[in-house]
């Protein structure tokens, strides 16, 4: 099965479920969501007031905890292509250090090298295109520069697999349907672009392949979700 990652589906699904998103993203992660971005600003923390870019950024929680990580003292460009989200990020905004537009990742409207740290937190298994999503955040990283990406995976203990794997696939998609209607099934969803997207060593060597040098990835929760870091070449033009 291949799921539907268009660029027009994807934008409507996420314009449809984001009045209820944030909601949605703490009440079925049972609040761990804001560890595992906790852990990423610290992970992968800025050095210097160069600044930091987040894609596919949504309604702007990691491009929030990046502009807290560096005291509010680096400028931070949260992107996104699906309207709805990024008014709500707008709606938290109040600093001058945070701006928010709208891009898709796989054209970012920037020049080379232009930042720090380049993240992405749960969307770059919404990106149509992983490796042209990847080698677009490469390219805006400055040399030397981090890619961090946030992203869901399974467990590698077969006991807790088992009994992630029922939550997600069964009991996941019908309570996020019944809190967020949307006509795009967006919680079906879910779990299906995760099981088709690569997670462990995959992931990281796809990351390297891209552009990038000494990708690690950092399990969380189990496994439930992964952190993987990778730094763009110091020689690279």
């Amino acid at each position: 099965m291949n799921v539907d990652k268009t660029g027009s589906r994807v934008q409507q699904m996420f314009g449809e479920i984001a009045p209820r998103y944030d909601f949605m993203n703490h009440f079925l992660s049972g609040g761990v969501d804001y560890y595992w971005r906790w852990r990423t600003v610290r992970k992968v923390a800025p050095i210097g007031p160069a600044p930091i870019l987040d894609v596919c950024t949504g309604t702007g929680d990691l491009a929030l905890s990046y502009l807290k990580k560096a005291g509010g003292k680096t400028q931070v460009v949260g992107a996104d292509f699906t309207h709805e989200m990024l008014q709500l990020a707008l709606k938290k905004n109040t600093s001058s250090h945070l701006t928010f537009l709208e891009a898709d990742t796989q054209e970012l409207p920037f020049a080379d090298n232009q930042f720090q740290i380049v993240s992405v937190a749960f969307g770059l298994r919404n990106v149509a295109d992983t490796r042209r999503g990847l080698k677009e955040m490469i390219r805006v990283c400055q040399p030397g520069g981090q890619v961090a990406v946030l992203e869901f995976s399974m467990p590698t203990n077969p006991l807790f697999r088992s009994c992630y794997q029922f939550y997600f696939r069964h009991i996941l998609p019908k309570m996020g349907q019944l809190l967020a209607r949307n006509r795009q099934s967006a919680y079906n969803y879910l779990p299906e672009s995760v099981s088709e997207f690569p997670y462990g060593k995959a992931l990281a060597d796809l990351m390297d392949e891209c552009g990038l040098e000494g990708t690690r990835w950092y399990p969380l929760t189990f496994g439930i979700a992964t952190l993987y870091t990778g730094v763009k070449p110091a020689d690279s033009k």
